[in-house]
């Protein structure tokens, strides 16, 4: 063998990759842009997943978005107020202020609502709204169960449950992922302080609802009338909750006869709720009596 050649032919390769290597080297150094320090220093404080929950085509591209001007601070939900408050700092702006927000999902079907058919198709929410008008589930409105969610989720903070997706908001960064991969549109942003939620969509009307879901809200009224701070309404036949005027108290959970508003009290609790609202009705109308006969007394 004569190892001249191949000797030879190492010696072209190297000396051809130390050329090409020194042109590349001049080239990157005549083509460098110069990248703002600030946009290192804000791409830290995002949280790195990629996830493209801010609309922006990775945590380089919300880097450079909020540098620019055409992002807010908090443009990156997962990296958190902590990290928005950071980016304020190397923008030279104010911290924003707010409370945490965490995503909910508005259903608590799953093994409670009817099915129409069983559906053997891809375990994939949207491909099942291809299949027979959606109609899988007797809910249109409600979860498929099917855990689109859960694949979009990249901080392992919603799973199935029973047939139905549920947030674990110790694990939300509320970036979004979830809410466009539902495509009933069933996932909200709701505080994180909050607990009290009405796990229901359905916009049908009573008669209709009950037959396709035990938990299904049937626009009845009683959590209307039981709040005592506004904060709860019937609106297109499901009873809808305002956070801001919302205090947490249950008591719209405990008057729900069909167990819709999370969350959910045990017999117990309902046994009370519905004793202390007789004894309340029973008082008001022993007042209502005692006033009515006050004028023949005298």
């Amino acid at each position: 063998m004569d190892f001249t050649l191949i000797l030879e032919g190492i010696a072209v390769l190297g000396i051809m990759g130390a050329v090409f290597g020194a042109l590349l080297a001049f080239a990157a150094k005549i083509f460098h842009v110069e990248v703002d320090p600030k946009q290192e220093a804000v791409r830290e404080c995002l949280a790195g997943a990629n996830c493209g929950g801010c609309g922006y085509p990775g945590c380089g591209g919300c880097a450079e978005a909020i540098l620019a001007g055409k992002a807010p601070v908090t443009a990156c939900a997962p990296a958190g107020p902590e990290n928005a408050a950071k980016i304020a700092a190397i923008m030279g702006m104010e911290a924003p202020s707010g409370d945490k927000m965490v995503a909910h999902v508005l259903c608590n079907g799953g093994c409670n609502a009817k099915e129409n058919f069983e559906y053997r198709g891809v375990k994939d929410c949207l491909a099942a709204t291809k299949v027979c008008g959606g109609d899988a589930k007797a809910c249109r409105y409600g979860c498929f169960g099917f855990g689109s969610c859960v694949a979009a989720c990249k901080f392992d903070a919603i799973h199935v449950i029973n047939g139905v997706a549920v947030v674990d908001k110790e694990k939300c960064t509320n970036c979004g992922a979830c809410r466009a991969a539902c495509p009933h549109h069933l996932i909200v942003e709701v505080p994180y302080k909050q607990k009290v939620f009405v796990d229901c969509s359905n916009k049908d009307k009573g008669p209709a609802v009950t037959k396709v879901c035990a938990n299904s809200c049937i626009a009845c009224g009683m959590c209307e009338r039981t709040c005592k701070f506004d904060a709860i309404h019937v609106v297109d036949n499901v009873a809808v909750i305002d956070y801001t005027k919302c205090k947490n108290c249950t008591m719209c959970a405990k008057a729900c006869p069909r167990n819709a508003i999370e969350p959910i009290p045990t017999p117990e609790e309902k046994e009370k709720f519905k004793a202390a609202q007789k004894a309340a009705a029973e008082k008001k109308a022993a007042a209502a009596k005692a006033a009515a006969e006050a004028p023949k007394a005298e």
